[in-house]
């Protein structure tokens, strides 16, 4: 093991249209450690890492490898210098499988033929020594989104990095994965691996991490041992500010149903029954929280409810309309605001702009075209509005969706659908992958919400989010509720009981 950094960079920075991404930033790893990058979203660690890793190039500054200054223009030069990349937005084919997906990229001693057989059989040791068991044939579309998230971390165990950035790798993880996964990392780090762990959660930050360094509008604030951090600490070198993490939520009483579902069955992708007889209502001014382990049911719940999923039987109401199987136009029409679990996939088009995305779901409305024309200086100003309004970080509302960070493409997600002035709003992973401060952001934005009358139904895998926020939480297990406790009353063990099916 080397004394010195296995890794640095030096001075990076890195240029786009109308934002300063990276600013002279140095930062380096050494080996046996895992160093923590954090910041908020839009801070400048995706780009630094994408840098690293030869997705871009950097407008000035160097890194360096074992000591040595050296080029690295593409994610072959990174991996051929022992760096792999555990991407936050997932860079896999849904039409391939597993195994497949995995063997992009690598080199086949049968060429022009694949080794496909070896992939899947090398994939199944690494999913029983690293618990990420995956099925190497199935298609990743069938996949649920923990079970993509698995491919990703295998993909960059296959290739045996020395160097392995982590981009938010437990944001799909249920907690036991979680704690399967650090005790992977505690294994690498043994064998002299360096780990730079990027990540929204502070307690997982503090849990794991030897070295932390801050990043704030593309800048390194700070760096500090884990051992001498705290959450406040870090969250405050983050955001700049004092920040809270209970929202403040007055009781409130909730009033009539609106959202009523009855013995509502749904099969998975697979056919198999996902959701199992489920019964669930949601009242005005109070907010449901579902919570549970990721695959059990809450993916297949909330497209049914949106209407983007066939039902095998029951009932769905919005607003006393029977709209179980009438599609999401209709369940739109009856008042529902719907931000998906797939923020990337289902709540956006990457190519579109921040201004066409603000109007996705209702471009064909007399305010935003006439006779099948759009207006666009109202798109325009209706655009405008939303990013002062909702505090969405973009370069313009001409930025393509895609290139805003995670927290600014949900909070772009959610202004569109709390405009319409949703009765019934349905959100799925509101905070997934956002930083500290979006999260605070949204959970006041749902509470708000609640306060205004509306029936909210979340969705979330984080548990302290739905002990936070929620009135009453609803535990999913297996596609049924196996128990609806008051949030004032809940205990944490209660609620992990009803999540493994007690």
């Amino acid at each position: 093991m080397t004394h010195g950094p296995m890794l640095e960079l030096r001075g990076i920075t890195k240029r786009f249209p109308g934002v300063l991404a990276n600013d002279d930033v140095s930062f380096d790893l050494k080996a046996g450690e895992v160093h923590a990058l954090l910041g908020e979203n839009g801070a400048g660690k995706s780009t630094l890492m994408k840098i690293l890793y030869g997705l871009y190039e950097p407008d000035g500054g160097e890194v360096l490898v074992d000591g040595s200054v050296t080029s690295i223009t593409d994610p072959a030069d990174a991996i051929a210098q022992g760096i792999g990349m555990v991407h936050q937005h997932f860079m896999l084919v849904p039409s391939l499988t597993v195994a497949e997906n995995v063997a992009l990229g690598l080199e086949s001693s049968r060429r022009p033929f694949t080794e496909l057989d070896r992939v899947a059989s090398r994939i199944r040791e690494l999913g029983e020594t690293y618990g990420l068991t995956l099925d190497p044939a199935a298609s990743v579309w069938q996949l649920s989104v923990g079970e993509r998230q698995r491919i990703e971390i295998l993909k960059a165990l296959y290739r045996d990095a020395q160097m392995l950035v982590l981009d938010e790798p437990t944001a799909v993880l249920t907690p036991q994965e979680v704690e399967d996964l650090f005790v992977t990392f505690g294994r690498m780090t043994d064998e002299g691996k360096g780990l730079i762990f990027i990540s929204h959660k502070l307690h997982e930050v503090l849990e794991i991490s030897d070295r932390i360094t801050v990043m704030r509008l593309g800048k390194v604030v700070g760096s500090i041992q884990a051992a001498e951090a705290t959450r406040q600490i870090l969250a405050e070198m983050m955001v700049g500010r004092d920040v809270s993490f209970v929202p403040d939520k007055a009781p409130r009483e909730p009033a009539e149903v609106l959202l009523a579902i009855r013995n509502l069955t749904v099969a998975g992708d697979r056919g198999l029954t996902a959701v199992d007889s489920l019964n669930l209502d949601v009242r005005a001014g109070e907010i449901v929280g579902i919570a549970g382990v990721s695959g059990n049911g809450q993916r297949e719940l909330a497209e049914a409810i949106a209407g983007m999923r066939e039902i095998e039987g029951g009932e769905i109401e919005i607003m006393g309309a029977d709209t179980a199987g009438a599609g999401p136009s209709v369940a739109r029409a009856n008042g529902l605001g719907y931000v998906p679990e797939e923020r990337m996939h289902e709540g956006m088009i990457g190519a579109f702009t921040v201004a066409e995305n603000l109007i996705l779901v209702h471009h064909d409305e007399d305010d935003f075209s006439n006779r099948g024309m759009l207006r666009f200086p109202a798109i325009r100003r209706h655009a405008e509005r939303l990013v002062d309004e909702y505090a969405i970080k973009t370069p313009s509302i001409e930025t393509p969706g895609a290139s805003l960070s995670g927290g600014n493409i949900q909070k772009m997600i959610l202004a569109r659908e709390l405009d319409a002035n949703p009765a019934v709003l349905l959100a799925a992973q509101p905070t997934r992958g956002v930083d500290i401060g979006a999260a605070e952001y949204i959970h006041s934005r749902l509470i708000a919400q609640r306060d205004a009358g509306v029936a909210v139904l979340m969705i979330s895998e984080d548990l302290d989010e739905v002990l936070a926020v929620a009135d009453r939480i609803a535990v999913m297990y297996e596609g049924k509720i196996t128990g609806i406790v008051e949030a004032g009353e809940a205990k944490r063990e209660e609620i992990g009981l009803l999540m493994a099916g007690g």
